[in-house]
């Protein structure tokens, strides 16, 4: 049986100059990005009229896109009026993910591996996803890593980064857990498989430091800050397995569900912790202070 293409939730996309619903054939066999892995790209958040930090998730897709060796073709303010534009397509009832896209169509002509910049083509999607703000996860010990600089493109939001952490949640459910606890090729704590990370012990919040080896995120520097105004002991530094066995509260952070804290690490029961509930609290307050463009 042909499997089903068709978006799953409801879905705007904007490519090549016009708006389309669902989910458009936009890549074919001989595009680089469906063989070779040429894609980037970026996500940010709909909510409650609000869209918190856009403007950032705009600029980094542009960034990406050039780490990767693509040549950005939109302006971070073009996409962001445009996910404002999109925004509009929908009834306002559901949260929507918004995801800017650059990909390569094809490969240089002294070797097919290398993207050609010059065929860089943009898509912007839309699309409904409901918040799991909040919502306990469990977490354990992936035994894969993320990979050095030296390896992979770390320096992008790649999609070619991801099986990676496909791996690890697939790792980590068949053995019962959410989600998965990922280390640097060092042996110290990254990030999730999904998000970013943080710790709580004696009162003092830390996560890992940006060593160039995970994504370091827009919520994840966003949280950061608005603890810091809260009165917290904010650290970014290196921290291993141990130090979240030991931990007294362990919570992530991600664009896509906000604030999520950790209810089982390995063995351990955890309670929802009042840092992780402070962290949520000041964002979304931090972001209900914004309103239109200005989200």
């Amino acid at each position: 049986m042909p499997v089903d293409t068709a978006a799953r939730t409801t879905t705007w996309t904007f490519v090549d100059g016009e708006w389309l619903e669902g989910n458009p054939k936009l890549v074919g066999p001989t595009s680089h990005a469906m063989w070779l892995g040429s894609t980037v790209f970026d996500g940010a958040r709909w909510f409650d009229g609000i869209a918190p930090d856009i403007d950032l998730h705009c600029q980094r897709v542009n960034r990406s896109a050039k780490n990767i060796g693509l040549t950005p073709v939109m302006a971070a303010g073009e996409i962001e009026a445009l996910a404002w534009e999109g925004v509009e397509k929908f009834d306002g009832k559901t949260a929507i993910y918004i995801k800017p896209m650059y990909w390569a169509e094809h490969g240089m002509p002294f070797s097919v591996v290398a993207a050609d910049p010059e065929s860089t083509r943009f898509a912007l999607c839309l699309f409904e996803a409901p918040m799991a703000t909040a919502k306990p996860s469990s977490l354990t010990v992936s035994p894969y890593r993320r990979p050095n600089p030296e390896v992979a493109m770390t320096t992008a939001k790649t999609g070619s980064l991801y099986p990676n952490s496909g791996r690890m949640i697939l790792e980590a459910r068949s053995r019962g857990f959410d989600n998965a606890l990922a280390r640097d090729m060092n042996g110290n704590v990254a990030e999730t498989a999904s998000s970013n990370i943080f710790m709580v012990k004696d009162g003092v919040v830390m996560t890992p430091v940006a060593n160039g080896t995970f994504l370091a995120g827009i919520t994840r520097s966003r949280v950061i800050g608005l603890l810091r105004q809260s009165g917290f002991d904010v650290r970014e530094t290196t921290l291993t397995v141990e130090d979240f066995m030991d931990a007294d509260e362990i919570f992530t952070s991600g664009n896509y569900s906000k604030i999520v804290p950790v209810n089982r690490f390995e063995e351990r029961e955890l309670q929802e912790g009042p840092v992780a509930r402070k962290a949520l609290e000041v964002y979304m307050d931090w972001a209900h202070s914004k309103t239109g463009d200005d989200a």
